[in-house]
């Protein structure tokens, strides 16, 4: 199988992939389903508590209760979940950097966020809860394990381990269960790799090119002149350095520009590596895809043009350092959710707790039913000894 094969395999290209009109429907109706649960949950709650005789006094203060009707509740857009849930993916990066965890978790982790987002909406769970269990559920997937105590202790507010393990469930339901993620990070050390080996003349090219190692050497020495430059690279050791530049460039851009976007849902790790080496240097770029592939290649020309297409969405990543316009944007969508959060939703340690009470009962009443079910065998098979006598073997 080759290697294109082998992916089409994964539950990220099986599961996760898209088209932009695909993943812009599925954005869209998940906004319009969850919005038409939060006015109904509203709506439910305001008859409830305006048919009572008596009034809690903490009604006065809830903001649910002080809006008009539940169908006149002004619900979060699909564009301003996107806002949110992409502050959220921020706030990701900036926590996992704090607690110095790999940069493989901080990655799995805002794709958990951005692959539950899909099929949930903020105002359903608020991302601010959910985002320390993707954290936990990611540091578990990448072989990173922490007590879920030491973790609790990293995050502000006296979050609690409930608080981390109670949507836990919830979360893998929303990744249909799949924890795999397929990173671009080793497919540009290979790269990386590949290009010192060319530099040293011990490089190979792919199987329709036939040049030499040293041949290689010799048009690498020809490429274009590297960004910023104002002549081209002559010497060995002047290539290196810039290989080295490039690296750390593309590096960045997966760290951050890949997992902000939705280019993971587009593009397979390839696709988005080799973008992030066609930003960092693009005659880089060419000339390693050149190693690969003819000149005459149709796929060649399929490829690049993908690959342009994925580096202008990569240069479309939000900041990883909101302006005052956008904190102030973002200010005003978490104000707005207060008023436009399920109500039903809103205690998620309390509701795992009445799932696992509700399924324990459950576990009893099945036990119970197995009971009597076999004292109605064992009396039956008595009233059939009775009946007729004892089996043959027992006389």
């Amino acid at each position: 199988m080759t290697e294109d094969e082998i992916y089409r395999t994964s539950t990220q290209y099986r599961l996760w992939s898209f088209t932009p009109e695909t993943l812009a429907s599925l954005r869209a109706s998940t906004n319009a389903s969850a919005a038409q649960a939060v006015r109904a949950a509203i709506e439910g709650l305001q008859d409830g508590s305006s048919g009572g005789k008596e009034r809690d006094e903490t009604q006065d203060d809830d903001p649910i209760l002080q809006q008009g009707k539940g169908s006149s509740v002004d619900c979060l857009s699909v564009e301003e979940e996107q806002k949110l849930v992409g502050f959220y993916c921020v706030k990701t990066l900036e926590f996992v950097d704090f607690c110095e965890y790999p940069t493989v978790v901080k990655a799995t982790a805002v794709q958990y966020l951005k692959r539950f987002y899909l099929t949930n909406s903020p105002m359903t769970y608020h991302p601010k809860e959910i985002m320390p269990t993707a954290v936990y559920l990611a540091m578990k997937t990448e072989d990173s394990f922490h007590y879920v105590k030491s973790f609790a202790e990293k995050l502000p507010d006296h979050t609690t381990e409930e608080d981390i393990l109670a949507p836990e469930f919830l979360l893998t339901q929303g990744l249909r269960f799949t924890f795999d993620v397929r990173h671009p990070f080793h497919g540009l050390e290979g790269g990386f790799m590949e290009l010192m080996a060319l530099t040293n003349g011990k490089g190979h090219a792919g199987p329709l090119i036939t040049k030499s190692p040293q041949e290689l050497r010799d048009d690498m020495m020809n490429t274009g002149v590297a960004p910023g430059a104002s002549s081209k690279t002559s010497t060995p050791k002047a290539m290196i350095t810039r290989i080295q530049a490039a690296h750390i460039k593309a590096k960045n851009t997966l760290k951050t520009s890949a997992l902000l976007t939705d280019a993971y849902f587009f593009y397979t790790p390839s696709q988005i590596w080799l973008s992030a080496l066609l930003l960092a240097d693009e005659p880089l770029a060419r000339f390693y895809v050149d190693t690969k592939l003819t000149a005459l290649s149709e796929l060649k020309v399929r490829l690049f043009t993908t690959l342009q297409i994925c580096a202008d969405l990569l240069r479309t990543s939000i900041s990883s350092k909101p302006s005052k316009e956008e904190k102030k944007e973002l200010k005003r969508i978490v104000n707005k959710l207060v008023q436009c959060r399920n109500p039903q939703k809103l205690d998620l340690v309390g509701i795992n707790k009445t799932q696992k009470r509700d399924s324990g009962k459950e576990d009893m009443l099945d036990e119970k039913v197995a009971k009597k079910r076999k004292l109605e065998r064992e009396k039956s098979a008595k009233e059939a000894e009775d009946l007729f006598g004892p089996t043959l073997g027992n006389q």
